[in-house]
């Protein structure tokens, strides 16, 4: 019975959740790395429920080698689509194709697609090592896998703890464990990163790059922005059910902000005044400072030296990807916070 299998541990390993892409063996390492240029296509996807619109129409192609952030504010439906893409959920209109085929049609689907959506979903009274066993026993791979996927993600000490007992973080690394069983060349992640502590956060944001530069595909969702900032290339972002931007990151920054030169000087009006005279424009900032934009730092500086002006600080100012996301999905939000006062 699997109540009775032997776990993976060492009697008195001492407990530990430093994961490391140095434990990590893949079933065939030619299943990851084969040139694929379209993975998975998502084709005019719309999802209904009664009156309410969760999908809208949404058309994207996901291609290998890269991690894809997926992005948008509460409510746009970005689980729906994961679990449309999963064939949890029925489309009303549309499909989702990946390699050619919906997923409900793949052959051992865990070595095809890995996927991470409700990390705590496991049997609370199951070890970490029987709740993978019984997910590999499913799709025929190897009991070995188990042992391989729980030293990378840092469980190997805790293997046979009860998964019920299992904190927030240590349940994502059980869920990230259970989406790389199958060694697939797809991974879909919801929110991964949620419950890790800083060091769980930067384990797994170099796990996703160190993925995708093997060839796979990885798909995320995220609400921290800085986060997603450091881990994706390319990103889909939506609104509403609806897309709003198919594009890389830096391209996503450029299109929704417009970047600046911050200039810091003892006479802040007549530096105003010297720039008005050159044709460019500026505007005062809360703490004194001066801002420019559509211009480069080293024109202040000429300008500067040329009236006899001392500068303090000239800087450019590159808005990040959330004032970049917040610009261009304001309007889109459901939920829109309010101003605190005492």
């Amino acid at each position: 019975m699997v109540s009775r299998l032997r776990g993976p541990c060492r009697p008195g390993a001492a407990s530990t959740f430093a994961g490391g892409l140095d434990h990590f063996r893949g079933l065939t390492a030619a299943r990851a790395s084969r040139s694929v240029s379209r993975v998975i296509e998502v084709e005019n996807l719309c999802k209904r429920y009664g009156d309410t619109v969760a999908v809208d129409g949404l058309t994207f192609t996901l291609r290998a080698g890269q991690v894809t952030g997926f992005v948008g504010p509460n409510g746009s439906g970005k689980s729906t689509t994961m679990r449309l893409m999963l064939g949890l959920h029925a489309p009303t209109r549309g499909r989702v194709l990946i390699d050619g085929k919906p997923y409900r049609s793949l052959r051992e689907p865990l070595r095809r697609v890995g996927a991470l959506l409700e990390a705590k979903s496991v049997h609370s009274g199951r070890s970490a090592y029987n709740h993978l066993l019984w997910l590999a026993r499913s799709n025929l791979i190897p009991a070995a896998r188990v042992r391989e996927v729980l030293a990378l993600v840092g469980l190997e000490a805790v293997a046979m703890k009860r998964a019920g007992a299992f904190s927030l973080g240590m349940g994502q690394r059980l869920g990230i464990a259970a989406a790389l069983l199958g060694d697939p060349p797809v991974l879909l992640l919801d929110e991964p990163v949620n419950g890790l502590d800083p060091e769980g956060i930067r384990w797994i944001r170099g796990l996703m790059k160190g993925l995708a530069a093997e060839g796979r595909t990885v798909f995320l969702t995220s609400h921290l922005m800085s986060e997603m900032a450091l881990t994706a290339d390319h990103l889909i972002v939506i609104g509403r059910g609806r897309l709003l931007a198919d594009t890389t990151v830096t391209g996503f920054v450029e299109a929704n902000s417009r970047s600046c030169v911050r200039i810091r000087a003892p006479e802040p009006e007549r530096m105003r005044e010297v720039l008005a005279r050159a044709g460019i424009d500026v505007e005062g900032t809360a703490d004194g400072a001066l801002e420019a934009r559509e211009v480069v730092p080293a024109k202040i500086g000429e300008l500067a030296a040329a009236n006899g002006l001392t500068v303090h600080e000239v800087s450019v100012h590159t808005p990040s990807l959330e004032e970049a996301f917040i610009r261009l999905t304001g309007d889109a939000a459901d939920y829109q916070s309010g101003t605190w006062h005492r």
